[in-house]
């Protein structure tokens, strides 16, 4: 491991991931590479939108119901035409799918992961 990149204790604690519920999922049809558009119900944290590149492994009614891990404080960012307001965590495999991180039971939107 390159110590370069070690992150301290203090800046680990300033990433914020949350499980949530996906409420919606759908073809993203304006990126270039294949991506749903998604919502995610993190309860008295909102409703925040984001676009993941998981078509590979999931269908978008796969998807609703499905509680995910995701980072809830990066900065805004625009993908296209919608603007991505959180970061939905997965395994990156060989073959570049990506596999959800999800909780092992059903927990309340917005639990904290620590």
């Amino acid at each position: 491991m390159d110590n370069n990149n070690s992150l301290t204790w203090s800046d680990f604690t300033k990433v914020e991931m949350r499980i949530g519920t996906i409420i919606s999922a759908e073809l993203f049809k304006e990126v270039k590479n294949p991506a749903y558009k998604m919502q995610v119900d993190f309860g008295d944290y909102g409703i925040k939108k984001t676009s993941a590149q998981i078509t590979k492994l999931y269908q978008p009614e796969d998807l609703i119901g499905k509680q995910v891990v995701a980072v809830v404080n990066f900065p805004k960012k625009q993908i296209a035409n919608m603007m991505s307001e959180c970061l939905v965590l997965g395994g990156l495999g060989d073959d570049n799918e990506v596999t959800l991180l999800t909780a092992e039971r059903a927990v309340k939107n917005g639990t904290k992961v620590a």
